[in-house]
């Protein structure tokens, strides 16, 4: 009868030489990957070497290698690989897990050492139910035949580990599910939120455009703190997530310590200064003196008292050499005026006798009764946020979990088979122990030598 030819097709995938040519093609790209610039500096940086087309894209997609063609290939073949090679092996495996307990495998108690049997002095009964009562209590389950002679004990151990390999496999298929499940669908995105400013779209990475949200982030506050040096020692965004029209959560963002909100996780990435500055303001009426004010250009501030409005319009770190000013126009129903308020009105009023009464502009009590004091200028930050969104880490988890399971049953169980023959020699009984492991011999030859000293103690108790 002529044998099946094997198709060329599945024994090229299903090869062990093409599992470890993959591991170490994406072990090697990926050490190139780490190299190279980030995909921005990569693009600029393959303009200016003029590359081909071709270099330009092998390059350009290197750079973001788990979005790339190339990444996806390589995983695919990896994938198919592990399957084939499972579905080649799963037989076998099947076929030893149901392999027959009885009759003993051939010669099995041929040339046993001395220590692998036991002559005992009792009844038969009395020698087969300590046998057999003490292979239940260390196996479980315990088969029994009768013979000519006697009777044939069968116990195992750890017939589960015959598929730890298939464990691995399902593990490492499970992760690379995930990782291109996170490629593909997730998101990764960053956004920089001024104290104050709501947002609701996104900056993809990369520069892939942008993405809205189905929701609002605002920064209420951002906190900085630095060390003598000048170096940030701490930064803490203070976040609201607005929903419908209302705060559905607030948070504080601290590095390494991030937000999750809608399936989003909010890190906290980075922070800078904004082109707009902060002033500090108060003013007084009858003695009385106001809370502390922050605002910017642009803004607007209520005056109940005087049923007038303030707007900001310009903000100044040192004007004409004066120091720090705030430009003001207050409008209400009686006038509109506009002056300067500055923080060091006192030297420069000293410095210049009558300056107010003859530029009433520089005048902070020009709008009565009210006198406006600037108390400092700050400079304005921004929070930069890292959004991200992995679909695809819950299936990563779950199979890095069972590849630790799956090496474990690997490296620490195996398939360990005992079989006690107990035949009759006149008025002794022989007891011969033989066993069988589809690995770690020497744990086998272990836990025979062992089986043979607590049998032998059952027999003399």
């Amino acid at each position: 009868m002529l044998l099946k030819k094997p198709n060329p097709l599945w024994s090229f995938f299903s090869s062990v030489k093409l599992t470890i040519v993959l591991l170490v093609l994406i072990v090697l790209i990926f050490i190139i990957a780490t190299f190279l610039p980030p995909q921005e500096a990569a693009q600029e940086f393959v303009q200016q070497l003029s590359l081909g087309t071709a270099k330009v894209f092998f390059f350009f997609r290197l750079s973001d290698l788990y979005h790339s063609p190339l990444f996806y290939a390589l995983m695919g073949l990896l994938s198919l690989n592990l399957i084939i090679c499972s579905i080649n092996r799963f037989p076998a495996s099947l076929q030893q897990y149901k392999a027959p307990y009885f009759p003993e495998p051939a010669g099995i108690f041929d040339n046993l050492p001395q220590n692998q049997i036991i002559i005992a002095n009792k009844e038969k009964s009395t020698v087969s139910l300590a046998v057999e009562s003490y292979l239940k209590a260390k196996y479980g389950s315990v088969r029994k035949i009768d013979t000519k002679k006697g009777h044939v004990f069968y116990g195992e151990r750890g017939r589960f580990s015959l598929f730890g390999v298939y464990a691995v496999h399902l593990s490492v298929l499970l992760m690379i599910a995930g990782a291109i499940i996170g490629s593909i669908f997730g998101l990764a995105a960053d956004i920089n939120i001024k104290e104050g400013e709501t947002i609701n779209v996104v900056n993809l990475a990369g520069g892939k455009g942008t993405h809205p949200l189905d929701f609002s982030v605002r920064c209420d506050k951002f906190t900085v703190e630095f060390y003598e040096n000048g170096a940030p020692k701490t930064y803490r965004s203070d976040l609201s997530f607005i929903k419908n029209g209302q705060v559905a959560h607030r948070g504080s963002l601290l590095v390494n310590h991030p937000i999750t909100f809608e399936g989003l996780r909010f890190y906290q990435s980075s922070y800078g200064t904004a082109p707009e500055i902060k002033a500090i303001i108060t003013y007084t009426i009858s003695r009385n003196k106001s809370r502390e004010i922050v605002l910017a250009a642009g803004d607007t501030l209520d005056l109940p008292e005087s049923k007038a409005k303030a707007v900001v319009l310009r903000v100044e770190e040192n004007i004409m050499e004066l120091g720090p000013a705030v430009k003001l126009r207050i409008t209400s129903p009686q006038k509109d005026v506009q002056f300067w308020v500055f923080k060091n009105i006192d030297e420069i009023k000293t410095a210049n006798p009558g300056l107010l009464s003859q530029v009433p502009i520089f005048n902070p009590g020009l709008f009565k009764p009210l006198v406006f004091s600037l108390n400092r200028i700050e400079q304005q930050y921004y929070t930069g946020l890292r959004v991200v969104s992995d679909p695809g880490v819950l299936l990563v988890a779950v199979g890095g979990a069972l590849m630790v399971a799956g090496l474990m049953i690997v490296f620490f169980w195996s398939h360990q088979r005992f079989w006690v023959r107990m035949e009759q020699e006149g008025t002794k009984i022989r007891i011969s122990v033989a066993g069988r492991s589809n690995r770690n011999s020497a744990v086998l030859q272990q836990q025979i030598d062992n089986l043979c000293k607590r049998i032998g103690q059952e027999l003399k108790a």
